[in-house]
């Protein structure tokens, strides 16, 4: 069974790039005001030794900036799709795998990457 491609469905797919957008920017105020980061840029070469300072510094951006990429690329691909199980299947993955490099840059309390507690 096909689905068509509804206007709805369009709407989310735009919405849904021009939030991560918003976020991105954001994030990228937070960024550039944080002291850790701060601490990062005028002293690269201790901090990219200590886990902490190299997740918040360096690995966060970089993961979340290549979600946003990847969300940009997949919504840009699938508007050009000319069926619309194609449209879908195109969100779809390319969603999903934005989705996991997200969850891959949460700070979560379990991560190998940062250590962090959930609640302070």
């Amino acid at each position: 069974m096909q689905t068509a491609f509804s206007k709805t469905d369009n709407t989310a797919r735009h919405l849904t790039a021009t939030i991560v957008h918003i976020q991105f920017m954001l994030g990228m105020v937070l960024y550039f005001q944080s002291p850790v980061t701060a601490y990062f840029r005028q002293h690269t070469s201790s901090a990219v030794h200590q886990p902490d300072f190299l997740f918040f510094g360096l690995i966060h951006a970089l993961l979340m900036l290549a979600a946003v990429v990847v969300v940009t690329f997949g919504s840009a691909l699938a508007k050009r799709q000319a069926a619309d199980a194609h449209k879908h299947k195109t969100l779809l993955t390319w969603y999903l795998i934005a989705f996991v490099v997200v969850v891959i840059a949460i700070p979560w309390p379990f991560s190998p990457l940062a250590h962090r507690p959930l609640i302070r």
